[in-house]
């Protein structure tokens, strides 16, 4: 192992203060990280770290070590997006945070597709079922599909809209004869993910407004798993039709009083980052890739219930090493 695999090794492990968690990070194993920090302080013939059975912590001279290497690597970073620059080939590796609903949906062909064009970059994925959990500073990047954008200091580019269907699967059905009007619900098992109104759902026709109390017989945080318990029969559940277009084109489930309108039924995909000065030539590149393959999808029809939306910019104010680039 040369000696910048070992810096690097040794400065994601002053960084997390775990080996564990530095293997994790960097995509190695756990002995490949122990012989990269004994490797490197083999080499200074000084002790950069003091491990025991409780805890990890940097001696004073790994203190002064770490603040070095970091300059380093900053440099070295700085380097290669100099070159990718100059040649028009972005390449580092951008950490993304995605909702659980867009991370089953787009994300993947949208990372296919980017790969494609750019295949020196590599993506750090992280799916979170609540995006309130999300620390803005740990990504370079973030997607989310939400009904109402929380605030936030970074730049939110609106990218597609998709909106709320009832579903259930034929199984249910087979057992409780299907809601014909939306009051019928109130005698049907409901399945609530904890991004849907768990207490009441409205719907609006020629008469006006009519408000439906449900009651769920479970309340889950994630969709997918409601997706799932929704597809073995449990109940029925209001999702995103796009996270279940497959499920209803294979009739794995069934659309459920389609000739209602279901009340703030949509949600729009996000597209969130900082807006620094001065962007890396990686995350630039990755941005203007997602807007414009979304700019250039046709529009889904009405009858599909989602709609594309233009990506206007606004700031709310609201092999181990070598694959993982540490060669």
């Amino acid at each position: 192992m040369n000696q910048l695999a070992s810096i690097r090794i040794f400065a994601k492990v002053a960084e997390c203060l775990n080996f564990a968690e530095a293997a994790k990070q960097l995509g190695i194993s756990g002995s490949v990280v122990t012989r990269g920090v004994a490797t490197l302080e083999e080499h200074l013939g000084v002790r950069l770290v003091s491990r025991t059975t409780r805890r990890v912590s940097l001696t004073g001279t790994g203190e002064l070590y770490w603040k070095r290497c970091i300059d380093l690597l900053r440099q070295l970073d700085d380097m290669d997006e100099c070159i990718a620059s100059a040649v028009g080939q972005p390449a580092g590796s951008l950490r993304i945070a995605a909702s659980s609903l867009y991370a089953t949906t787009d994300l993947p062909d949208v990372l296919a597709a980017y790969r494609a064009q750019q295949p020196r970059i590599s993506f750090e994925l992280t799916v979170f079922d609540n995006m309130s959990d999300v620390t803005t500073s740990e990504f370079d990047i973030r997607f989310s599909a939400e009904r109402r954008l929380r605030d936030s200091s970074l730049v939110c580019r609106p990218l597609a809209q998709t909106r709320d269907v009832i579903v259930a699967s034929p199984d249910y059905l087979a057992r409780r004869p299907a809601p014909s009007t939306p009051g019928d619900l109130v005698s049907h098992d409901v399945l609530v993910a904890s991004d849907a109104p768990s207490r009441y759902w409205e719907f609006r026709d020629a008469h006006g407004t009519q408000r439906v109390v449900v009651q769920p017989i479970m309340n889950m945080q994630s969709p997918q798993v409601v997706k799932r318990a929704v597809q073995a029969g449990l109940g029925i559940a209001r999702l995103s039709r796009s996270f279940v277009r497959h499920e209803l084109a294979d009739g794995s489930l069934r659309a459920l009083l389609e000739d209602a309108t279901l009340c703030e039924d949509e949600r729009t995909v996000w597209l969130l980052y900082s807006g620094q000065p001065y962007m890396a030539v990686a995350l630039r590149g990755f941005v203007d890739f997602v807007v414009e393959r979304y700019r250039q999808k046709q529009p889904e029809s009405k009858g599909q219930n989602e709609a594309r939306v233009g990506p206007v910019q606004q700031r709310s104010s609201n092999t181990e090493l070598l694959r993982s680039r540490i060669l």
